[in-house]
């Protein structure tokens, strides 16, 4: 059955030198490419593919949120990250629901592991990548979120529990609005969400009344 692959990378020499290393392994593909985030959005809405192998830095991307993006637009489509950041990094995109990463700077041989391994496990983790996904999985099981609040984000945060608005707590902590919203940006970044909803909810998952 031929393999539908689509190559996402705004080099040529990049797309041309990875169309000829997987056509000369495999025999039963059919490669696409794309020079650039909506171009590879546009080709995703026109065809499906088995496998993107992507790199992150094209132009217009839209970075760790490309992935959940691409996978609404094809769901079982199986993402190959294929860049020179670091495993860090890669991790990020693993997590957000990347199939795998490899590095630009990889040889042949591993290029065409990772693909071999895609197709017939649905994954792959290189053994960097496997121990920082394990040292990530540890850290944060082993750390209440909460944890890294300040004394004064925990205040802010309990009485944005309450329902209190900027200017409210602004008059309540003597602070200047613009200080308030300062610690708000600062606290949201640190637990990793987007509004107060999230906050209350990730509150109660997380007993943080142990930590007032």
């Amino acid at each position: 059955m031929t393999k539908k692959i689509i190559i996402a990378d705004d080099h040529f020499v990049i797309r041309l030198g990875t169309i000829l290393i997987l056509e000369s392994h495999y025999k039963e593909i059919k490669v696409s490419c794309a020079g650039s985030y909506p171009e590879l959005t546009e080709k995703l809405h026109a065809e499906q593919f088995d496998l993107l192998i992507m790199d992150v830095n094209m132009p217009e991307s839209n970075y760790v949120s490309m992935i959940g993006e691409l996978k609404k637009i094809q769901p079982d489509l199986k993402i190959l990250i294929f860049s020179v950041c670091d495993n860090d990094i890669a991790v990020q995109y693993i997590v957000e629901g990347a199939d795998g990463f490899i590095s630009k700077l990889s040889d042949e041989n591993n290029i065409l592991e990772a693909v071999r391994q895609i197709f017939e496990k649905g994954t792959y983790y290189s053994p960097d990548i496997v121990k920082k996904l394990v040292s990530s999985a540890k850290k944060n099981n082993a750390t209440n979120p909460f944890e890294t609040l300040s004394k004064r984000e925990r205040e802010i945060f309990d009485l944005l529990v309450k329902g209190y608005g900027n200017i409210e707590i602004s008059n309540e902590l003597n602070l200047h609005l613009s200080t308030v919203s300062t610690y708000k940006s600062r606290m949201f970044k640190k637990l990793n969400i987007k509004n107060t909803v999230d906050l209350i909810r990730l509150g109660d998952k997380n007993q943080t009344d142990k930590y007032k």
